[in-house]
């Protein structure tokens, strides 16, 4: 019997040591202070980034978890904490309310692209449409996008401008770009 559980016991620690060693060699991207691994799905990733912890919030309570589980893929533009405390005080709090889920709802999903749109593919769009791109995202809005030098930005249905902070952050189920300002589309 105890032999049986120290055999157990090494075999669960060789199955961790090669899975550490896996991600180990996964090329990952360090986004709020935890390195983000192409194996994992969207939102293992997202547990893990202290500059998105109010995104996490808001994706529980729109019940949007399972979604972003999925095998997508997903373009997600998200929004750091700080792009959340642009918003005029109080936004923020309302949108988590349940009889505000909805709402909330329309907000992530707007921050969401069908397929794996990478940087490069998202700057070919904008080379092709002569400096200009449209994507239209889950929610049924659009959202334009532009270069300034060599960053890429992001217009909202309202006017609101983000900057793509971190690009390419690659996903099991498609890819993130951190972005600075929440979006918004049309009420």
């Amino acid at each position: 019997m105890k032999t049986l559980k120290n055999l157990s016991m090494s075999l669960l620690a060789v199955a961790a040591l090669a899975i550490g060693t896996v991600q180990a060699q996964e090329k990952t991207v360090m986004v709020g202070g935890a390195a983000m691994y192409p194996s994992k799905n969207i939102i293992q990733n997202a547990l893990n980034s202290k500059d998105h912890t109010t995104l996490v919030a808001a994706v529980k309570a729109a019940g949007l978890v399972e979604t972003l589980e999925g095998a997508g893929p997903f373009t997600v533009f998200a929004p750091t904490n700080e792009a959340f405390d642009k918003l005029p005080k109080g936004t923020v709090d309302n949108l988590l309310k349940p009889e505000n889920k909805a709402t909330l709802t329309a907000v992530l999903t707007y921050h969401v692209v069908a397929g794996k749109m990478d940087s490069k593919a998202i700057m070919d769009k904008i080379k092709a449409g002569n400096g200009k791109a449209t994507l239209t995202t889950v929610q049924g809005g659009t959202l334009t996008f532009t270069m300034k030098g060599k960053k890429l930005m992001l217009t909202d249905e309202k006017g609101n401008m983000a900057m793509v902070t971190i690009k390419d952050v690659y996903q099991s189920n498609g890819v993130i770009h951190v972005i600075d300002t929440v979006m918004m589309p049309k009420a």
